[in-house]
């Protein structure tokens, strides 16, 4: 009896401390996850292109002026030439002031990308009357169900789409981008095609031969994890099937960034904020 209590006690010690480090530690340091992405098409004017894809700030949470400063600084130190935010840049039960909102701005202007920087809209953001004048004050041009395409010194371009957050099914969200693929002829298509969306099971239904990147937010990765298990616990709407880090779906590579803040709870274990990088390469 005396060995059982004296287990117990062990336990309850140490679940109480993985309770505190998820909630006290497992949220504060945000970490960089590069990734390299390579595809023959590239020219060697697009070799080397460092794009940063940044989800989920949840901002009034657990992430607040002190962590988008952070955010900011260990973007900038990347040197991007384009920054991707896929959503959610308020937590849903944030009160939002209107000097919080020119603050949040005033710190994300700070971010700096070469080519240019641009966002979408997640599900939260839509109760916010405001998230789009945030966001474009932040120097973020905001890809609502539209596309843009980024040349360099050629004239072969990246094509690069993005679609809101909403009910509309994701084949009408990207009807203007599959109409202008569709007016082109084969020498005209893109070298590279990018699309930005906030929930990641949307590429369920999309044609993936046009697409051949996706970036995603939504899932956090689950928050919590645990070593060579992964995510445990519910997950979210839009996020039931894709929710890991990185899949190969069909012609497309999905890459869900594990976000900067937290959703539903302010608990994170073994998944640490962070946002990605990607380095393209032809080789």
């Amino acid at each position: 009896m005396k060995k059982l209590i004296i287990f117990f006690i062990i336990l309850i010690t140490f679940l109480v401390l993985i309770l505190l480090y998820s909630r006290f530690i497992g949220i504060k340091n945000i970490q960089i996850r590069e990734y390299k992405i390579v595809n023959k098409n590239f020219t060697d004017d697009y070799y080397g292109l460092k794009i940063v894809h940044i989800t989920d700030i949840q901002y009034g949470k657990v992430t607040f002026d002190k962590e988008l400063d952070e955010l900011v600084k260990k973007v900038n130190l990347t040197k991007p030439d384009i920054i991707i935010f896929t959503g959610d840049l308020i937590n849903k039960n944030t009160k939002l002031t209107n000097e919080q909102a020119d603050k949040i701005a005033s710190i994300l202007s700070k971010m700096k990308a070469r080519i240019g920087k641009y966002a979408i809209e997640g599900d939260n953001d839509t109760g916010f009357k405001n998230w789009s004048l945030i966001t474009e004050n932040s120097g973020f041009k905001i890809l609502y169900n539209k596309y843009e395409t980024i040349y360099l010194e050629n004239n072969r371009y990246i094509l690069l789409s993005g679609v809101s957050s909403s009910n509309i099914s994701i084949n009408e969200r990207l009807k203007e981008t599959e109409e202008f693929l569709k007016s082109k002829k084969e020498e005209e298509l893109p070298i590279y095609s990018i699309l930005a969306m906030h929930k990641p099971d949307d590429i369920i239904d999309i044609n993936t031969k046009n697409y051949n990147l996706v970036l995603a937010g939504h899932s956090l990765n689950g928050q919590i994890r645990l070593p060579f298990i992964g995510c445990i616990g519910s997950k979210p709407k839009g996020a039931k099937k894709y929710y890991n880090p990185y899949y190969k779906v069909k012609e497309s590579d999905l890459y869900i960034s594990s976000g900067i803040g937290t959703n539903s709870s302010n608990f994170r274990l073994n998944n640490k904020p962070s946002f990605n990088l990607y380095r393209i390469v032809n080789k």
